[in-house]
Parts: C-alpha cells; structure tokens; sequence
C-alpha cells in the first residue's frame, strides 16, 4: 500500500501545516490517499486580515507583473501536467481522457488571464459637457480592484473552475481568500504551491481546505468585498440572503435540455456526443445533457441509436483510457440519485439503458415517458442519467425548455436560420449552443446562467469586470 501523502494549506502566501487533518478519498477505490490540514476560524480570521492589508499592494500591480505571475504558473502546470491529471483522477474519480482536458483549460485559463492584463481597457474618457453648465468640465473613468475577495470552488473541476475564480482576481488586482471544495481540495493546494513561487505580495491569497462552519466569515465578512461561489442551488442562494453588502456572484446547478429538430442528421457523431455531454465524469457537470428533446418525427430512430450505443459503455476504472463514466464523487451521492430514478420508474417512467448501481459506479442511464413532478426530471440529477422526450413543434420544443426552473444552457439542433435566431431571443437561459450539446464551454466566453443557476458570469473578462469596479476623475477647465 502506498503511503499517504501530506498537503499543507496556504496561508498568506505561505505553506502552513495544522494539527487538524482532513482525508481525502480516491474516489474510485474508496480509500484514504491522502491528508490535507484544515483550517480553523482562528486560520480564516488571519487570511482575511492578510488580505485586506494587501489590498494596496495588489491595486498596484503593474501589468506587466501581473502577466509574469499568470505565465509563470503557465508555465508550471505545463511542466507538472502528468502530477495535475493523476491528482483529477485520484480526487475527483474524473475519467483519464476528461483530467487530461481539464489541465490543458487549466493552462487556457491562466494564459487568457496573463493575456488580458495588458490588453484589457484600464479605463475610458467621458463626454461630461453635454449641458452648458458643464460645458468646461472633462470626465475620465478608470477601472480599479473592489478589494479583497473570498472564492468558493467546487468538486466537479477542481482545477478549472478553481482557475477561473484564481486567474481573473490576479488580473484585476484583487487579494483573495479561496476555500476549495472538501472532497477534491489538493488540485487547488498545488496551484497554491505555485503560485507561493511568484512575486505576489504578501497576503495576496490563502487557500483554505475548511469545513463549512469555519468558511462561514467569508460569506457574511463586510471585510471581504466580493462573493463568488460555485456549487448548488441551494446553498449559493442561502449565501447570497447572508453576505451583507459584498458583491455576490453564484453559477450554480442546471438541467440542461437539447433539442433536435427534424432536420438533423441522426448519425454516429451526433449520438456520440450526446453521450459525451450526458455521461462525461458520471454526468457531474453544471451544464450536463439532462433532458433531450427530440421531435416526433425523428424520436424512434434517434431512440434507437441512443439505447444501441449505449448498450456497450459501462462505468468503469477511471485510469482506463476508453472510460466515459467513471465513479459518483461520494456514495450518498449515488444512492440519492438512485432514489430519484426509482421514484421516477415508479411513476410510470420506462428505464431505457442502465440503472444499477455498484457502490461509486452507476451505469449510464436513460429514462423516457418521466413525469415532470419527478424530482430527476425538475432538479439537478448531477449523475449519469439522461431524460428522452418527444416534443411536437419548435414552439413546444421551446416551451419544454423553458419550463425549468434553471437556465444555464441549452443546446438546439437545427439548420434552420430563423430557428437559430428564434431560439437565442425565446430560450431563457445564459447560453444557447446551435448544433451541439449545451455542455460546450470555451474558457474565455461569458458563462453563467438565470433564474436558479445564478447571477453573474465566469469568462476571464467577465470575471475581471465584476472584480473591479469604475472610479470617476472630473476636471474643471478654465473657462
């Protein structure tokens, strides 16, 4: 047996170890690999101090440094990119093929970020003397941090989703404290280990392993000027009624529907990639396939090739390369959906593909004919199950959509024009995606959702602009 390995936490840009430990699984053998310490309030207390006295330092950051700091951890990850895939797989139980992309969005992520310090507008001149009053007057607006800023990553990407939180605060000149999700905390320690090799000042970040309770200060702390967190509807939304008067930016859960119209060709790589967007890391992705709609014209065959195909993946070892579905993130996560699929069947639903269940691995799975009061039907399943439907019309594809409570993405299927256009003005989400699955995600786009998938969005520049905030410079003229 291997020996366990030992994580410090980062504390004001400083490796600290604690006697308070937490484990952490490998999610496929489900078996302690490894020991991270945790912090306590006293810990969190000392980060946000550390970190509001940085504010200053941060602010002044010069481009150009800003970008060395970005490119070196560039640099870094690409030089420790077999340890970052091996951490994915062990802690998150993520496929081969799924941790190997991941650390490439990781390297994307901080590359866009090094790329906008210096191309990014600092600022802009304003016409003040559109009255004669102020007919003397010139304005000028620059763009400067709102301060230190506390982040909350989440399980399901432990690197990127932790890098789109790390990278923009760097670039926009914000001091952070970040709390990484319990059960996948070392992706994030490792950029941590890295980023304490760079030339940030001090008390410009901590990365805290934590429980809830001992994070809870950096939801409510006036101190801490911005909230952004990553994880369920639920408790994004209890956090947003608690964090007083700091900015609050929530991506959280979805029930992403496709919709394939008539027109489309019902070939390999189409139900290839449904199955990719629906099962990808057992199907634990914000912007996972959850409902596809299909129109009644084209529903037996696209049911057809669906259930054939699906007849041959398995969830599986996820150190194999051939492996699509890999472990649940946690065993109570896969009874819970398990739950939910049976109440479903229960109900009159019909169990297509899959359903078993073996401890983390629970197979691919499809359901149609499933009532909308069903819970796997109106919430997040967050697992590898996918909900085939017929729609009518366009018009009901739409409606169908739109009924959920979530609004992440969507994706539609069409070759038609007026369709494409109709379905960005009527889809009441953060993303339409024509002729492909909602689950596509480039790390520079503007990425978050309406309704109860959040407020704000991800994407290097959109995360800047919500870090930093306008600061007015009027100037009188002489007459």
């Amino acid at each position: 047996m291997k020996s366990i390995a030992h994580y410090p936490l980062y504390l004001a840009n400083k490796a600290v170890e604690t006697q308070q430990l937490l484990d952490v699984d490998d999610k496929y053998q489900q078996q302690v690999f490894a020991k991270v310490s945790l912090a306590d309030e006293r810990i969190v207390e000392q980060a946000i101090v550390a970190a509001v006295k940085a504010e200053s330092a941060m602010a002044q950051l010069k481009p150009y440094q800003k970008q060395n700091i970005l490119l070196h951890c560039v640099e870094q990850f690409k030089k420790r990119r077999d340890e970052l895939t091996e951490i994915l797989i062990l802690e998150g139980g993520k496929p081969l093929k799924a941790s190997q992309a991941e650390v490439q969005r990781l390297i994307n992520t901080f590359q866009l970020a090094a790329d906008a310090t210096t191309q990014l507008s600092q600022g802009d001149v304003m016409p003040l003397a559109v009255t004669p009053a102020a007919g003397h007057y010139r304005g000028m607006v620059q763009n400067v941090p709102i301060g230190a800023i506390a982040l909350i990553s989440p399980f399901n990407f432990p690197l990127n989703l932790t890098a789109h939180k790390i990278a923009p605060a760097i670039a926009a000149g914000c001091p952070f404290v970040l709390k990484p999700a319990s059960l996948t905390p070392i992706s994030a320690l490792i950029i941590g280990e890295i980023l304490a090799q760079t030339d940030l000042p001090e008390g410009a970040f901590s990365i805290l392993p934590s429980t809830r309770d001992a994070a809870d200060q950096l939801v409510t702390d006036d101190r801490l000027k911005l909230l952004s967190f990553t994880g369920s509807d639920q408790v994004g939304w209890d956090m947003k009624a608690r964090a007083g008067r700091k900015k609050v930016t929530l991506e959280l859960g979805g029930n992403a529907a496709v919709m394939i119209e008539p027109d489309t060709v019902i070939d390999d790589a189409l139900i290839d990639r449904l199955i990719t967007g629906g099962y990808a890391h057992a199907g634990q992705v914000c912007i996972s396939v959850q409902r596809v709609l299909a129109h009644q014209d084209i529903y037996a065959e696209l049911k057809n090739k669906l259930v054939e195909k699906l007849s041959k993946i398995k969830a599986q070892d996820p150190k194999n390369a051939d492996t699509i579905v890999g472990p649940m993130i946690k065993h109570n996560e896969a009874l819970r959906l398990k739950k939910w699929l049976d109440e479903a069947t229960s109900k009159g639903a019909t169990l297509l593909s899959g359903g078993a269940l073996n401890g983390v691995l629970f197979e691919p799975s499809l359901l149609e004919g499933v009532s909308p009061d069903c819970q796997i039907y109106k919430d997040e399943a967050f697992g590898p199950v996918m909900i085939l439907e017929p729609y009518l019309d366009f018009i009901a594809g739409i409606e169908k959509i739109n009924s959920s409570r979530f609004g992440l993405q969507a994706g539609v299927y069409t070759q038609n024009l007026n369709k494409m256009m109709q379905a960005w003005d009527e889809l009441h989400v953060g993303g339409v995606i024509i002729n492909d699955v909602p689950t596509f995600r480039v790390d520079n786009m503007p990425y978050g959702g309406v309704k109860d998938s959040g407020l704000g969005r991800e994407g290097i520049q959109s995360a800047i602009a919500d870090m930093q905030e306008p600061r007015l410079l009027v100037i009188k003229q002489p007459n």
